[in-house]
């Protein structure tokens, strides 16, 4: 009876919260009345299917999965006295207790074999009856605990105060047979303390871009976290994705996540004393107990040299970690930019402190080359854009400082930030950077500005990143057979690369209008604070400007004047890179061992195939209709994203269940790779 008075709660205040939502951001009545409409259907058919799940709701626990579950965060780390699961602030501790709720009819959608092996599972224990029973939530694992954590974030630059896992729950920390501690998440189980006005579910669609995206990261070489399976259900919720009065229904789904850990900037941040621009406090503001067990956790556990070495030098000891915490954070974006990956939401609550990519939201990888490219479509402003990785990073990293500076003064933290940030990126994006162009033998300081016109000719006729990139081992060294030949082939490569006109202005529209412009460029030399503060800071009215320049010189532009200002553009930037590839070459060179060595280099550096959103997109409408093999055959792909093998034998089926599925269309995944195939290998 408890589970259903609070469905019939949780009811009353989701259709109070339309209400609200109406009233202060003045959405249209008819949008209220069909959310409404599509709420209660959604509500009544979720309060009938969950009453004959309570039996389930004891969570049986199942022996014979052999997971070694170690849960040293639960053991160490403060948890919240408040057993009961309501939305409220958590003082005093680092997580609170609760439990997954069940969802009718679990199907695998798709489970990771790689992912799956760090804790030691086989593909037959994937393909058990009841594991998607157990992936969703719906049983536990032996020895787990479920939890969610407590902490707070700065968003779009304002302290936003407690935020915590709305949607995740901690499962605990499964020890494989190598020693090595993974913690076991799931995304999308239900709602927490920390949901908020939300109901703590994820849909199918966003689950598969997290899992598929996780994966590929992974495979690309960039930490992050993992994904081990994608669960659906027939519990649905309502979600009006465009916030335009079409709310739909949708399924449940479940994301299995791993990781070292999960913890976070934000997690420091229940600590912050008193902001001034917001008004608001960390939810554990002055209790230097828990700062100090979260600090001791945190190194000891993930930072055990640092913790062996200083333990008996607080001081040095927060030094030597926020230094590690920096250079880690500076390497992972650096990684970033030198794939082509847009985060979307660089909140200090997204920022791992161990320096990994987490908590995949609206991310994309570039298609065309534009360093402005927003993928998050609430940032307005351009806070996330892909050129800004790296200056919010830095700023998120200097917002960690302010909240160890009970430990290590803020002086000395920001010092260290300065002195290593910027330093420690650079080396790795240049590092990269020589190696995706196949500079191997010398480090000279005029590959910079090779780099940066390389980058800046992409954006300049609208070039694929990826592609370009991919396209460099064609050429051969100075000196070789057939060089002159492989040039020419390189340059239609890099052509046929190219955007249209009407793409390129696309590419160069202005965010607002002009108008807004003026007021905020006046607000630039008069008040420069006030801007910043609005989240539109000097970079942000610069590129406005640069875009109206661009596009003014596209007005009369046609396709033809538009292809011979490419073939220029892409001869002069070639003939640079020929010099250069010329210093790489001695008189005791075999060109024939140097090009295959710089070609396996450069093909190990530049993915052929990167997570683009229409191929996702593609694997999200088939399993919408019930068919989840496109999202495992994309998921193949993405394991081995630099191959030059036929990616497109027989893929494997997984058990998924008894699924019905819709007549398929035509627009599958072996189509539709094609399609950004253009690489030449």
């Amino acid at each position: 009876m408890l589970v259903i008075a609070r469905c019939v709660i949780s009811c009353s205040c989701s259709a109070y919260l339309l209400l609200r939502t109406v009233l202060l951001q003045r959405m249209p009545l008819r949008w209220c009345c069909c959310t409404l409409r599509a709420f209660r259907s959604a509500s009544s058919r979720w309060t009938v299917s969950v009453s004959p799940q309570i039996q389930r709701n004891k969570m049986s626990n199942s022996s014979d999965w052999n997971l070694t579950f170690d849960n040293v965060a639960l053991r160490v780390l403060a948890v919240d006295s408040i057993e009961e699961n309501y939305v409220r602030q958590v003082a005093g501790a680092f997580f609170s207790l609760v439990r997954p709720v069940p969802v009718e009819e679990p199907q695998m959608v798709s489970y990771s074999e790689r992912a799956a092996r760090l804790l030691d599972l086989e593909p037959s224990d994937m393909q058990r009856p009841d594991a998607a029973e157990f992936f969703a939530g719906n049983q536990l694992f032996k020895g787990s605990e479920p939890a969610a954590h407590c902490y707070c974030g700065h968003q779009f630059g304002y302290f936003a105060g407690q935020l915590g896992d709305g949607a995740a729950m901690y499962l605990g920390e499964v020890v494989n047979r190598k020693g090595e501690r993974w913690e076991l998440q799931l995304k999308g189980a239900g709602p927490t303390p920390y949901s908020r006005d939300a109901d703590g579910r994820k849909v199918l669609r966003s689950s598969i871009r997290e899992y598929l995206c996780s994966e590929a990261m992974h495979n690309l070489n960039i930490p992050t976290t993992r994904a081990l399976a994608c669960v659906t259900s027939g519990s649905k919720v309502v979600r009006d994705i465009y916030y335009d009065g079409h709310p739909i229904l949708e399924r449940c789904t479940v994301v299995s996540r791993l990781a070292p850990t999960f913890l976070r900037f934000g997690s420091f941040e229940i600590f912050k004393t008193l902001d001034s621009m917001s008004g608001r406090i960390g939810p554990s503001v002055g209790r230097t107990d828990l700062f100090d067990q979260l600090l001791d956790y945190i190194i000891s556990s993930f930072y055990p040299k640092v913790y062996e070495t200083f333990c008996d030098d607080r001081r040095k000891m927060c030094a030597v970690f926020f230094k590690e915490v920096v250079i880690k954070t500076a390497h992972l974006v650096a990684n970033w930019q030198c794939v082509g990956f847009c985060h979307g939401v660089l909140n200090t609550d997204n920022m791992s402190i161990v320096g990994l990519t987490i908590d995949y939201g609206p991310f994309g990888f570039l298609d065309y080359y534009n360093p402005d490219h927003i993928c998050n479509g609430s940032d307005s402003a351009g806070r996330y854009s892909f050129a800004n990785q790296p200056k919010i990073c830095g700023w998120n990293l200097a917002k960690l400082a302010e909240v160890l500076q009970r430990v290590l003064p803020l002086e000395e933290g920001r010092s260290i930030l300065e002195e290593t940030y910027f330093e420690a990126f650079d080396d790795k994006f240049m590092s990269q950077m020589r190696k995706k162009l196949g500079l191997i033998r010398k480090n000279l300081p005029e590959d910079r500005q090779l780099i940066e016109d390389f980058l800046n000719t992409m954006a300049e006729t609208g070039a694929d990143f990826t592609n370009c990139f991919r396209g460099l081992n064609q050429i051969l060294l100075p000196g070789s057979r057939d060089f002159d030949l492989s040039s020419e082939k390189l340059k239609s490569h890099l052509m046929k690369q190219c955007c249209t006109v009407e793409e390129l202005r696309i590419l160069h529209k202005p965010v607002i209008n002009e108008s807004e412009l003026m007021v905020y460029a006046t607000l630039l030399t008069q008040q420069p604070e006030l801007l910043e503060s609005l989240g539109k800071g000097a970079d942000f009215v610069k590129n406005e400007i640069e875009k109206r320049k661009k596009l003014n010189s596209l007005k009369d532009c046609s396709g033809e004047m538009k292809t011979a200002k490419d073939s220029e553009l892409w001869q002069h930037w070639i003939n640079q890179y020929s010099d250069r590839l010329q210093l790489e070459v001695d008189n005791q060179c075999n060109f024939d061992d140097l090009n295959l060595e710089r070609v396996k280099i450069m093909n190990s550096t530049n993915p052929r195939f990167v997570l683009r959103n229409y191929l996702l997109q593609v694997a999200i409408d088939a399993a919408e209709r019930g068919d989840y093999s496109e999202v495992q055959k994309l998921l193949k792909i993405l394991e081995d994203p630099f191959s030059d093998a036929n990616l497109f034998e027989d893929t494997p089926e997984i058990n998924t269940g008894s699924v019905e599925v819709e007549e398929q269309n035509d627009s599958n995944i072996d189509r539709r790779i094609l399609e950004i195939g253009r690489a030449h290998v």
